[in-house]
């Protein structure tokens, strides 16, 4: 497949975006201002679908010659690439043929990528909820942050008030920890308030009873206990931290919150499950990325060791 000159020197951060094409303009702003603030490179990937490269001989008889698909594939990149130079953005482009997911992780690895971006869209009630296979595989195989730009995303207007708002939303799980220690650095190294919230299940407040205002102070001390933690592990992340106790959904109040706040990003860890569970229980960072109006920055979480672990999340993680 098509590969442009990559070119060598001092190492920069890299900026992966994985794009169908179709997402290019809604996903670029944001490519090009993050590789703008961190100095970022960034490599542009299309893949083709498997048999992507199969065309029709004059006589209807099939032949593979991906040559016209790299080509169009090519035409929508290279503006992007044009414009990224003109910004003084290394950017790169290729076009590979496979299974995007197993595609996107290879590339991940080969150019030792920091970040990956991904475009997400929803059309149906079904991919409201999963997104699409290429994402979900995506987020359940890279052990990298994952940026997902969802239908809703938008830059924001410029303000009066130029803070910028990290939402982290916190399980308090153990391995809930590198997703907030991540959350911290990204808040400091932009200069952003960065807000801490934990969402307590639906109901609980009736359950609880004259108990709940006491629990909520209970967790609001647990996540000021995490922020000076993460700051601590994360040299040189400090600034403005607020800690958030809500109830209800918990998609429901992440989106809530972040549309309160006027959040520039939202930071969730992404918890490990089996392709049933995925199916069978309500995945909140999917719900997440389907509505959030900024982008969302994922990173898998940790998976425990248990010698009850099914032979397929053993298999997953080899």
């Amino acid at each position: 497949m098509q590969e442009s000159g990559m070119e060598s020197g001092t190492r920069l951060p890299v900026i992966l975006v994985a794009t169908d094409l179709n997402d290019l303009d809604r996903l670029m702003p944001f490519v090009l201002r993050e590789a703008t603030e961190s100095t970022a490179r960034i490599i542009l990937l299309h893949v083709l679908p498997a048999g992507g490269g199969m065309a029709i001989d004059p006589i209807g008889m099939p032949y593979y010659d991906p040559t016209s698909a790299i080509e169009s594939a090519t035409v929508a990149l290279e503006p992007w690439r044009r414009l990224a130079r003109k910004r003084n953005i290394l950017c790169d482009m290729l076009v590979r043929e496979g299974s995007a997911a197993q595609q996107i992780a290879a590339c991940s690895r080969q150019f030792q990528a920091d970040c990956v971006f991904l475009g997400t869209r929803s059309r149906s009630k079904i991919s409201k909820l999963l997104l699409g296979s290429v994402a979900e595989q995506v987020l359940r195989s890279v052990n990298l942050p994952v940026m997902t730009v969802g239908p809703e995303a938008h830059l924001p207007v410029e303000s009066s008030d130029p803070q910028r708002v990290v939402l982290h939303a916190t399980t308090l799980g153990e391995t809930s920890r590198p997703s907030a220690a991540l959350a911290c650095q990204i808040a400091a190294s932009h200069h952003a308030k960065l807000v801490l919230l934990h969402v307590m299940p639906r109901g609980y407040e009736a359950e609880a009873g004259a108990l709940g205002s006491g629990q909520d102070l209970a967790m609001l001390r647990e996540l000021h206990i995490l922020a000076s933690q993460i700051a601590n592990d994360a040299r040189g992340c400090s600034g403005q931290v607020e800690a958030r106790v809500a109830h209800g959904h918990p998609a429901i109040e992440i989106l809530a919150a972040s549309a309160d706040l006027n959040a520039n990003l939202i930071v969730l860890g992404s918890t490990h499950r089996s392709t049933l569970q995925n199916l069978t229980r309500d995945r909140t960072v999917y719900r997440v990325l389907a509505h959030a109006r900024c982008p969302v920055l994922t990173l898998r979480e940790p998976v425990p060791i248990s010698p009850t672990k099914d032979a397929e999340q053993i298999a997953a993680h080899l």
